[in-house]
């Protein structure tokens, strides 16, 4: 029994329905749908892959990733070439009425396009849809100026059923999916079902004749064939050399057992005899051997002559295969920018003061509307938000009341654009076949898997959005103020999607500083402080009335498929008019598809941050990328509370876009789960937008996915100091596009810092001869002390830096490059 109709009563029975829940690379934002899987565009051609790199950078990623396991949307600019109706045509509604029949694209097209009504929920029932048939996908669309940027579901009629319930009704099933469609005519409806019979029986067909391994298919192209064909030739030369060295081999080996026999025929003593009789017997043999060796030659020959349409079969599925994913890749990339876009420009949703929440006897439905869960990890308590009317509630937020334009005052103008990323093609095996026979530690990393900054200078990149500590500094309440500290530890991983090329491991000694004292408010220093383990130290000092300090380590681990990247210590900030102290620790980044495939990187786990002079605390979630989840990609979510455990502020939004924060007004318990598990209900304000992440400068895909702030890192400037990450020749001369000459000189600097530390390894053995204590290498800049909150041995900045600065006084710094 299908569904009911739209006119019919809602009330009336209808039984189970399987509804279609269309894979997460086809579907749109809109409604509880799943966006889109795929978080980047392909690269370009130019863009060389890294290798896994033991000291990687919080780097990105993206993906979002992966192709989805589900059938994938066929691309809407292939379908739309044959003709007809294109995308927008129509006007709004996005075609003529209900009326209009559907009809091929073209002469001799298989693409088949025209309005359906398709069964959605109890509630809404059948809505109207724009369908497309090609390649034996049936694809539907909520209008047809939607086949540019967002497909809401595909079948794949090669393994589909095809039946018709009453004289209007077509229902699809596959793979435990079902599309209940109707039609406006008993005769619309029949010109569906014969298209629809067609494409399954040509993809049926398609599929058949990719797996018959005993066609008679002719390689795909004049060329392939050629190519067969010569291979064959060469292969039948080999073997008739092969016969003619056999018949050689036979030739000389009778003469030689001629020559033997002979031998034992002349009166030798005994011992000389058998000698000769053993030579004869391993001349027999080796003619023997000869014989077969030429055969298996030939059963060689005859197995590649009779399995070479086979061969040249699997090898052409593959290639369509690959050209086939790669343009449905890049289209679903198309079509998620576009997505992106449109969600960035729309209007907010309207408030409300009460959740909805129904559930009818089938699956939920692909177009249901959205409802925001903000989940916690493992045990932790979950929650629920829920707008409220701001007419009914006075409660103040601090908004957006300043300018987000900074003090307009004369600023160093600043580089805008470096030199693009040169077109080097890499192979592997020209890297590894020169390292054969050394020891691991002196294998020279080209630097093609580098982008053209230190990790010092990766770490001075988390302040891109240090205006969020200055807007912090000016909040009244301290959980208020929480909330500015949370999207600023989110922010720092906005620059990490696209970017999964390494940087510079630093030298020992290393420095790196950001002077923008007079311009932006705040000034910047890292060193590299330890080489085994590598550490880097980092202070920054804000005029604005905040300071903030941190020592990095990275500790990586390879899981196989996947890279583990996992930053130990602890980052700390402190406002000055207010004592308040904030401590976290940054999340886990991923890094997929390390062996085979596009890289993506992925942000998850759980940040606390906690105000240890207020006890005010954050828990913020990093929701990991599922193919089957229905959250937004790259999601955070979050509740701020004051030292009784009382929330004030729920944090939402994504670690590569934005992050906004509610005012909760009221809370509630809702009923237990079929979990077991109890949801708190938080009654808001509506959200207000905290960060937002600038949009990345023209022509960045060309220059290493940079921001802006990232542009201006390695620009050269005056009176820094000797050891400063923007006077490394390496890096320098691969910004410069002369990578052959950055390769030469890494390797040097490598070179002259083993030899440095072996130098060092042999006055600590000649201290502990003496008896003698050896400190080992001291930090310039940062001295080591227990930290009182944490308790952990940290390095901090002990002055001194920018007063050599002013002086100009180096005289204490190494000679590291």
């Amino acid at each position: 029994m299908a569904p009911p109709h739209p006119i019919h009563s809602l009330a009336q029975s209808s039984p189970q329905t399987s509804f279609v829940l269309a894979p997460p690379c086809c579907l749109g934002p809109a409604s509880r749908e799943p966006r889109p899987t795929l978080s980047r565009p392909r690269p370009s051609a130019e863009q060389s892959r890294p290798l896994p790199w033991l000291l990687p950078t919080l780097s990105t990623p993206l993906p979002r990733t992966a192709p989805s396991p589900h059938v994938l949307c066929p691309s809407p600019a292939l379908l739309s070439m044959s003709g007809g109706s294109e995308p927008g045509q129509a006007g709004r509604g996005g075609g003529a009425g209900l009326g209009v029949p559907a009809a091929p694209a073209g002469p001799g097209s298989d693409t088949y396009k025209g309005w359906l009504f398709k069964w959605t929920n109890y509630l809404k029932g059948y809505q109207r849809r724009w369908f497309v048939l090609s390649n034996g996908l049936l694809s539907y669309y909520r209008t047809q100026a939607e086949m540019a940027h967002t497909c809401r579901g595909t079948i794949n009629l090669s393994t589909a059923h095809i039946d018709t319930e009453d004289s209007c009704n077509i229902v699809l099933s596959s793979g435990g999916r079902t599309y209940h469609l109707k039609a406006s005519s008993e005769v619309e409806r029949q010109r569906w079902v014969t298209a629809l019979e067609l494409a399954k029986a040509k993809a049926i067909r398609m599929r058949n004749n990719q797996s018959d391994d005993s066609g008679d298919e002719e390689p795909a192209s004049q060329s392939d064939k050629s190519e067969l064909h010569s291979t064959l030739k060469s292969l039948a030369s080999k073997l008739e050399d092969l016969s003619t060295c056999n018949d050689l081999i036979a030739k000389h080996g009778a003469a030689l057992q001629r020559s033997l026999s002979e031998l034992e025929n002349l009166k030798l003593p005994a011992e000389s005899g058998e000698k000769i009789k053993a030579v004869n017997e391993r001349a027999t043999l080796f003619r023997i051997t000869s014989n077969a060796m030429i055969n298996a030659c030939r059963d060689f020959l005859e197995l590649a002559e009779s399995h070479s349409r086979k061969w040249q079969r699997a090898l052409q599925y593959e290639r369509e295969q690959r050209i086939r994913l790669e343009e449905t890749i890049e289209q679903l990339a198309k079509q998620h920018n576009s997505l992106e876009r449109a969600c960035r420009g729309a209007p907010g949703l309207s408030s409300s003061s009460t959740a909805v929440s129904s559930t009818s006897k089938g699956e939920a439905s692909d177009e249901d509307e959205e409802t925001e869960y903000f989940d916690a990890m493992e045990d932790a308590p979950a929650f629920i938000t829920v707008t409220a009317d701001p007419r009914h509630h006075s409660t103040n937020q601090t908004g957006d009341k300043e300018s987000t334009c900074k003090d307009v005052l004369p600023k160093k103008r600043r580089r805008t654009r470096i030199p693009d990323k040169p077109n080097y093609s890499l192979n592997l095996w020209s890297i590894m076949k020169n390292c054969i026979g050394k020891e691991l530690s002196k294998i020279p990393m080209p630097v093609n898997f580098n982008e053209p900054l230190s990790m010092l200078q990766r770490l001075t990149e988390d302040l891109e959005y240090h205006e969020l500590l200055d807007k912090a500094v000016k909040c009244e309440s301290s959980t208020e103020q929480m909330c500015f500290v949370a999207a600023f530890s989110v922010s720092s991983y906005s620059t990490t999607v696209h970017r999964t090329a390494k940087p510079f491991n630093p030298l020992l000694g290393e420095t790196y500083e950001l002077d923008r004292l007079d311009e932006l408010g705040f000034r910047s220093l890292c060193e590299q402080v330890s080489h085994h383990p590598p550490a880097a130290a980092h202070h920054v000092y804000s005029k604005q009335g905040w300071t903030l300090w941190q020592e990095i380590t990275i500790a990586s681990k390879f899981r196989g498929k996947y890279l583990s990247i996992m930053p130990l210590g602890a980052i700390h900030l402190e406002f000055h008019s207010s004592g308040n102290h904030y401590v976290w620790r940054k999340v886990t980044s991923t890094v997929h598809n390390i062996i085979v495939g596009k890289l993506w990187i992925d942000q998850s786990g759980d940040i606390e941050i906690v105000n240890h002079k207020s006890k005010d605390k954050c828990q913020l979630k990093f929701t990991p990328y599922s193919y089957f989840s229905r959250d937004v990609p790259r999601k955070v979510t979050g509740v701020v509370t004051d030292a009784d455990g009382k929330a004030h502020y729920v944090m939402s939004g994504t670690w590569d876009e934005n992050m906004e924060c509610s005012k909760i007004v009221q809370s509630s318990h809702s009923s237990t789960s079929s979990e077991g598990k109890q949801k708190t209900v938080y009654q808001t304000l509506a959200p207000k937008v905290l960060w937002k992440k600038y949009p990345l400068p023209e022509n960045a895909e060309n220059m290493y996915f940079f921001s802006d702030l990232a542009l201006t890192l390695n620009e050269p400037e005056e009176r820094v100091a000797p050891t400063d990450s923007r006077l490394r020749p390496d890096q320098r001369l691969m910004e410069n596009g002369k990578w052959d000459e950055a390769n030469v000189e890494k390797q040097r600097l490598e070179e002259k810092q083993r030899a440095v530390r072996r130098r060092r390894e042999a006055e600590a053995v000649e201290a502990l001869e003496e008896g003698k204590d050896y400190e080992g290498y001291i930090p310039l800049w940062f001295e080591r002390k227990v930290d009182p909150l944490t308790g952990e041995l940290i390095c901090v900045y002990k002055g001194g830096y920018w007063e050599a600065k002013e002086k100009q006084d180096w005289d204490l710094c190494p000679d590291i490059f």
